[in-house]
C-alpha cells in the first residue's frame, strides 16, 4: 500500500511543471492630485519575471506582457439620435452599468499574436469586452452600442489599445508608460499585468493607484458631496450677491 502511495506521490510530482513564474511589479504613482493647473501626467508601470519563490529554477522565455488599466466604475447611458420629419429625436437609449470610466490597455505586441480570441475575450483584454459585459439587453443592443460608446470614449482618451505600448529592456525586465489625460475621473484605478507564455497566461499580479483633487477644487467637490443643501445656498447667495454688485458698480 505504501509503495502504491509512493509511486501515485512521483507520477504526480513528474506531472508538475518544470519551471513556475512569478511577476514583480509596480507603478510610478500610487497617489495623482488634480489641482486647478493639472493638464494631465504620465505615469510608468515597470516590472520584472521571476522564478516562483522557494523554485530556484532558472525560467525561459519568450515572453510577452499585457497591462490593462481600469478606472472606476460608473453607470453610463448612450442614446441614438434618429431624424423624424427633420426633427432630430432621442430614441432608443441602452443602459451600461458598472462600466469602467477609464480602460487603456498596452502590450508588447498585438493581442492576437500573444494569445487567442478565446483568451481575449474571458479576461475581456479589449474596451469593447468591457462595454459587452456592461449592457443587459439584446445582442443587437450589446454589439452596435458596445462599439459606438467604445468609440466615443476612444476619441475622448478615456478607452485605448496601445499594442506597442509595453517594451522589455531585458528578458524579463519590461516597463510602460502611460499618458493620464487632463480630464481623467476620480477614483481607484488599478493597473493589471498579464504575463504570457505560448498563447497562455502564466502570471498576473494588480498595482492600485489613485486620483483625487486636491487644494481648492477637492474642498468644493466635497461640499457639494457632503452638504448639497448648504452648497445650493452658498452658490444661491453668492449669485445674487454677484449680480448685485455688478448692478452697482456699471451703474455707476
Amino acid at each position: 500500500m505504501i509503495r502504491l502511495l509512493l509511486l501515485v506521490l512521483a507520477f504526480f510530482l513528474a506531472a508538475l511543471p518544470a519551471q513556475a513564474e512569478r511577476v514583480v511589479s509596480s507603478v510610478s504613482n500610487t497617489a495623482i492630485s488634480i489641482s486647478s493647473s493639472f493638464d494631465g501626467e504620465t505615469l510608468t508601470m515597470f516590472g520584472n519575471i521571476e522564478p516562483e519563490l522557494g523554485t530556484g529554477l532558472p525560467i525561459r522565455g519568450p515572453y510577452h506582457v499585457v497591462i490593462v488599466v481600469e478606472g472606476p466604475l460608473s453607470d453610463r447611458v448612450t442614446r441614438l439620435k434618429t431624424n423624424n420629419f427633420g426633427i432630430w429625436m432621442n430614441t432608443v437609449q441602452v443602459d451600461f452599468n458598472a462600466m469602467p470610466t477609464y480602460f487603456q490597455v498596452l502590450s508588447d505586441a498585438k493581442l492576437r499574436e500573444i494569445t487567442s480570441p478565446v483568451v481575449i475575450s474571458e479576461e475581456k483584454l479589449l474596451p469593447e469586452y468591457q462595454a459587452k459585459a456592461a449592457i443587459e439587453t439584446g445582442w443587437w443592443d450589446s454589439v452596435v452600442f458596445a462599439n459606438q460608446t467604445v468609440r466615443l470614449l476612444t476619441e475622448q482618451g478615456s478607452f485605448g489599445v496601445r499594442e506597442d505600448g509595453v517594451q522589455f529592456l531585458s528578458n524579463t525586465f519590461y516597463s510602460a508608460q502611460l499618458s493620464l489625460p487632463a480630464n481623467i475621473p476620480n477614483g481607484a484605478f488599478i493597473a493589471r499585468t498579464y504575463v504570457f507564455k505560448d498563447g497562455e497566461i502564466i502570471a498576473r499580479k494588480s498595482d492600485g493607484f489613485t486620483v483625487r483633487k486636491s487644494g481648492f477644487e477637492r474642498f468644493v467637490g466635497q461640499s457639494a458631496t457632503q452638504y448639497p443643501l448648504l452648497y445650493g445656498l452658498v452658490c444661491v447667495v453668492l449669485a445674487l450677491f454677484t449680480g448685485w454688485l455688478g448692478g452697482v458698480v456699471f451703474k455707476r
